[in-house]
């Protein structure tokens, strides 16, 4: 008989889950970056997480995070363990998911049976790997790590990378909390100079469990088809493994065929298909 259990203490459920996630941190990037973040350098306005664990015969066999304002995070949830982790979690706040494609796709069937939504696919996604570090040349120009200076264009271009590239909408505090803390803990934020001017940007997270993830990506519209994005997100990769990183990864939206294909050019290989979906409840209809 499978035991399900909620959570309270970020901290308590780390020390359960801990191994289960940092067995393969690649595949589990998203919620091993996230829990590291929230213990090591704790925000006064971060929100209580939604926890939840699976255990059988003893065993730990499924386990989900949401750390608002994201979605559920799914990737410690298979396909068999949805429909039980979908029912503890009815009337909790669930937005949305994400994580590799079947996981959030039997999620989305269960949590819309249990909780009566509809979930609705709002990018398709593959995660990537960096295999070997292939930095690009003949891009004009160098890059240089943001500093505090750069913070009010680090936020317009977060904005502007929201608007475009996700499906939230863009937040200016949520963008200023992002800058200020990752500026602040010395997670790498880089900019790439064409003449001493900013014309791209990237950020790489600090390694949590020996993986670094790189994003946002942005270049300016006025600015793209020079090889920027390519050039400072290898820098943002070299900069992971000066820090230590021993695995390199990013997400892919594949509706964009160019960003997947400049990552491949510098080295970076497919890991899994993913997903993001939202839940809404459903319009009634008109008598």
């Amino acid at each position: 008989m499978a035991d399900v259990a909620r959570h309270d203490d970020l901290a308590g459920f780390w020390a359960l889950t801990k191994d289960f996630f940092t067995a393969d941190p690649v595949f589990h990037t998203i919620p091993v970056a996230a829990v590291d973040r929230r213990l090591t350098n704790p925000d006064p306005a971060d929100r209580p997480p939604l926890l939840v664990t699976v255990t059988d015969d003893g065993e730990l066999v499924a386990a989900a995070l949401r750390t608002p304002p994201w979605p559920l995070t799914l990737s410690g949830v298979p396909v068999e363990w949805a429909d039980t982790v979908a029912e503890a979690l009815v009337g909790s706040e669930v937005p949305g998911a994400n994580g590799p494609r079947d996981r959030v796709e039997a999620f989305s069937a269960a949590w819309s049976a249990h909780a009566g939504v509809a979930a609705r696919e709002v990018m398709a996604m593959r995660l990537f790997r960096l295999a070997q570090l292939v930095p690009p040349t003949g891009v004009a120009g160098t890059w240089r790590p943001a500093a505090e200076d750069d913070a009010e264009l680090l936020v317009r271009w977060y904005l502007e990378f929201v608007d475009e590239s996700t499906a939230h909408e863009p937040d200016e505090e949520l963008a200023w909390t992002y800058v200020r803390g990752t500026l602040a803990i010395g997670a790498g934020q880089l900019l790439w100079l064409r003449d001493g001017e900013p014309v791209s940007w990237a950020g790489v997270g600090r390694p949590a469990a020996g993986t670094s993830r790189i994003g946002p990506v942005f270049t300016p519209k006025s600015h793209r088809r020079n090889g920027y994005a390519e050039a400072v997100t290898a820098a943002c990769a070299q900069w992971a493994i000066e820090a230590g990183a021993e695995h390199v990864v990013l997400f892919t939206d594949l509706g964009n065929p160019t960003s997947n294909s400049i990552y491949r050019r510098i080295g970076f290989v497919p890991v899994c298909d993913a997903a993001e979906v939202v839940f809404t409840r459903p319009v009634p209809s008109g008598g």
